[in-house]
């Protein structure tokens, strides 16, 4: 949410940015695997803190009393085991060593496994990248994996379905060789003996001219699931028709745990030889799309992308896709995407933001949205695989991005700090989707802290009696008597419960908007300062739960808004299930509404304006006070978070004064440097630029300076 966005490499602003290079490098890796390490060791710990019955869930069904190791007939017997009959086979050695350790070696076998591919990962990057992202890229890849969802699925079931996906990767990165060398075909080859779908990129290794590898990559594949037939032929039998045919082992096919075509048609009502049918159909467009462009992706030399979106058509196809099975759709975000450098950082955000986020947080809970919710993995899968224009590295746009014209601010603090160059104040428009998303995402998260938050009833009305004891010191104990005179006067009533239940979401989105649209260079400004403050109020949230005047028993509160509650239960009502009621102090109601005051007051270009914004903070104390919302106290914290939040703004910012406009022409590649160059007749004497990027009608990438200085 707040202002850490870094420029995209080429932008000479971003390589200035980052700071006197190899001290920087040194601390950044060093902070980064600190980071992955932390994140590995959490994962571990979480996984084998959990209860015998809670943990490995999945690994059950080799240790369990009826468990693969344990019963001498069918794998499948058990209803439970999903894997390919070759999996039981090679697979039992690791299932015994989690037997003997209790799921230890498991989870640390896992972890391993995970490390390897972020390693793997981030060697397979082309050799364009610089080096700034080539020392940095494999914490990064480790940290993003140990965060997504499938690993942590794969962590907390047992799965081992890291292992065909790593067994990829070394084929296609680490034994690549000659073409003719058959090493990587047989890695892949019992990546698809383990997972079937792993077969598709056979069909990417003959376009791509490896054809000795592609065959040997189905004669492995072959060759295992023979073994598997002859030792287990009722079991390859049942798993043929089980499984490859639609109907599934495990889970049921339609739940919203499998990602494929299938599962998300099975939901959608169809069944039986129609839904059988349109599946293939589709199935069979998304390999001869996906495999295409993956093919094409990878003679263009961007092997990592082709691989991943060879994946996600894997992801697609397959008849179940279970969530640990995902992690392909990951690896697609090394793709480049976007001509203007504000547009760069959308694929990769949204990507990881699906990987690790359930659909719930990032799509609000309306039914005509329950589709794209319950299936947003899988459209995210089709969209790498078929849809999304990821650029070719012939493209003058790969390397260097049409650079985003700035005003030049005033130089940020701290700059001595090794880490502070990656905060960077930065005055253009970005990306309207990626705002969207932070926004959509952002709230989600302060709802979700916001509930944890409880601290109790006890807790609550103790402190609320501490608030009571200060504002009667303070002879500001007001709210009783303005509750109780709103009430008298049912005009006021009606008039302040509609302005605490509706203006306090609509006014500040309203005005992000605006300077969104008018004002880009103060866009950034204005949303870091409310998150800060926004953050800052969670932790008050947290550390010192109150209860408001409308559920302290015995004070005679009258709740206007939501009616009586019954104080003698501990669940007042319906509000209890949707949000934490102790979440009083500070008062965001009335911090966001000073917000949206201080910004209209400092930016506004009219009197009327400034004067108009200043009631918005006054009405919403009084709505939050005259309806028993808050107290008096809670008004003052929620000033404090606000003050607080532009206060860290501006230490890690700067003033919001800018000093002008830099030209970007000269940075900008050939292809359209002439035409952005700014009109001789706009320049100043000394050849900058005096333009106020914050005019109505400006827009990023415009090169047309306007005629004063931004203030």
């Amino acid at each position: 949410m707040a202002n850490a966005e870094q420029g995209v490499r080429g932008n000479t602003a971003a390589g200035s940015g980052f700071g006197a290079a190899a001290n920087g490098y040194g601390v950044a890796r060093a902070v980064l695997w600190a980071l992955a390490a932390g994140l590995a060791v959490r994962q571990a710990v979480a996984v084998l803190r959990l209860p015998p019955g809670e943990r490995l869930l999945d690994l059950e069904t080799w240790i369990g009393d009826n468990g693969v190791l344990h019963v001498s007939g069918s794998l499948y017997e058990s209803g439970k085991f999903t894997g390919t009959p070759f999996a039981g086979l090679v697979l039992k050695p690791l299932g015994r060593a989690a037997e003997q350790a209790l799921g230890v070696a498991w989870t640390l076998g896992t972890l391993l496994l995970v490390v390897a591919l972020g390693v793997v990962a981030a060697r397979a990057l082309p050799g364009t990248v610089s080096r700034r992202t080539r020392l940095l890229a494999a914490p990064v890849a480790i940290s993003l994996l140990m965060l997504s969802l499938p690993v942590r699925n794969s962590f907390h079931l047992g799965q081992t379905s890291i292992i065909p996906v790593l067994l990829v990767l070394l084929g296609f990165f680490v034994a690549r060789g000659d073409r003719g060398q058959l090493g990587p075909g047989i890695l892949i080859g019992l990546g698809a003996a383990l997972q079937p779908a792993v077969l598709l990129f056979a069909p990417l290794l003959w376009l791509t001219g490896r054809r000795r590898q592609a065959l040997t990559t189905v004669g492995t594949f072959a060759a295992c699931t023979a073994v598997a037939w002859v030792a287990m032929p009722s079991d390859t039998w049942t798993y043929i028709t089980r499984h490859l045919a639609g109907a599934g082992l495990g889970e049921s096919p339609d739940s919203l745990a499998n990602q494929s075509l299938h599962g998300a048609l099975l939901r959608a009502g169809l069944e039986g030889p129609l839904e059988i049918a349109l599946f293939v159909l589709l199935a069979a467009a998304v390999c001869f799309l996906g495999l295409r462009r993956a093919a094409r992706y990878a003679l263009d030399g961007q092997l990592l992308l082709a691989v991943a979106i060879t994946g996600c058509v894997a992801v697609a196809v397959s008849p179940t896709a279970w969530q640990h099975q995902l992690v392909w759709i990951l690896l697609a975000l090394v793709g480049r995407v976007g001509k203007r450098a504000s547009d760069r950082p959308v694929w990769p955000v949204v990507v990881v933001i699906v990987m690790t986020l359930p659909g719930t947080m990032m799509l609000p809970n309306m039914r005509l949205l329950h589709p794209v919710r319950d299936n947003v993995l899988l459209i995210t899968a089709l969209a790498a695989a078929c849809a999304v224009p990821f650029l070719m590295r012939t493209s003058p746009f790969f390397a260097r991005p049409i650079p985003t014209t700035y005003a030049k601010p005033v130089a940020a603090r701290w700059r001595h700090v090794p880490l502070a160059p990656f905060w960077r104040r930065l005055v253009s428009r970005p990306n309207l989707l990626l705002e969207l998303l932070a926004i959509r995402v952002g709230y989600s998260v302060y709802s979700h802290i916001r509930a944890a938050a409880t601290g109790g009833r006890e807790a609550a009305e103790s402190h609320a009696h501490q608030v009571i004891a200060i504002e009667e010191a303070l002879g500001i104990d007001i709210e009783r008597w303005v509750n109780h005179a709103v009430v008298k006067a049912k005009w006021a009533e009606g008039f302040f419960d509609f302005y605490y239940t509706s203006f306090h979401f609509v006014v500040p989105l309203v005005i992000l908007a605006v300077l969104y649209v008018r004002r880009p260079a103060d866009y950034r400004w204005a949303r870091a300062s409310l998150a800060f403050a926004t953050l800052l109020a969670l932790l008050g949230f947290w550390l010192y739960p109150l209860a408001p005047p409308r559920l302290m028993p015995g004070l005679d509160y009258i709740d206007t808004v939501h009616g009586p509650q019954d104080l003698a239960n501990p669940d007042y009502g319906p509000m209890t299930t949707i949000t934490n009621q102790y979440a009083a102090m500070p008062s965001l109601h009335f911090g966001w509404s000073l917000w949206c005051g201080i910004v209209i007051v400092l930016l506004a270009p009219k009197l009327w304006m400034k004067l108009l914004g200043l009631l918005h903070p006054l009405f919403t104390v009084c709505a939050i006070v005259a309806t028993a919302n808050h107290w008096v106290l809670d008004a003052a914290g929620g000033a404090v978070v606000v003050g607080v939040g532009f206060t860290l703004t501006y230490v890690l910012s700067g003033p919001r004064r800018l000093q002008g406009v830099a030209p970007a022409a000269m940075s900008m590649p050939w292809p359209w440097r002439k035409a952005a160059e700014p009109e001789p007749e706009a320049e100043s004497p000394d050849g900058k630029g005096s333009g106020d990027m914050t005019a109505p009608g400006v827009r990023d990438g415009s090169t047309k300076p306007a005629a004063r200085q931004i203030t």
